[in-house]
């Protein structure tokens, strides 16, 4: 898959008192660009759950290597690094509005029936925009 940008502002309620991004907030920085990515595929996460199958977060290695401050724009890109089964494994990077690096993060997403909490396959249509 081509890499995947989304822009997202960082807000008041994102930061500290100094006004520098609380490092939990990036977790969910990279979860929307993943949701995303599915909504650019025309996959409903909503149709998804009716279906019985959600996608978690298995494992994320985050690293920062500068702080996101308020009022900054700034680009989520996402990359699938691999491909398995049940699970995909993304390399995202977060840059601030002047192209430096914030953050780089590398997740495995496993997909799960939600009846039986266990893996299962991803969805074909994933499947086939990941390969």
């Amino acid at each position: 898959m081509r890499q995947f940008n989304w822009n997202a502002r960082v807000y008041y309620e994102d930061t500290d008192a100094g006004g520098v991004v609380y490092h939990a907030r990036y977790l969910a920085f990279y979860e929307r660009a993943r949701t995303e990515i599915l909504r650019q595929l025309g996959i409903s996460q909503q149709t998804l759950l009716q279906e019985g199958i959600a996608f978690v977060v298995k494992k994320m290695d985050i690293s920062y290597q500068f702080p996101a401050r308020l009022d900054d724009m700034l680009t989520i890109s996402s990359e699938v690094e691999q491909v398995r089964k049940a699970s995909i494994i993304f390399k995202q990077t977060i840059f601030n509005q002047n192209k430096q690096i914030i953050s780089t993060a590398s997740v495995l997403i496993a997909c799960v029936d939600i009846i039986k909490m266990k893996p299962c396959g991803l969805p074909k249509l994933l499947v086939l925009e990941f390969i």
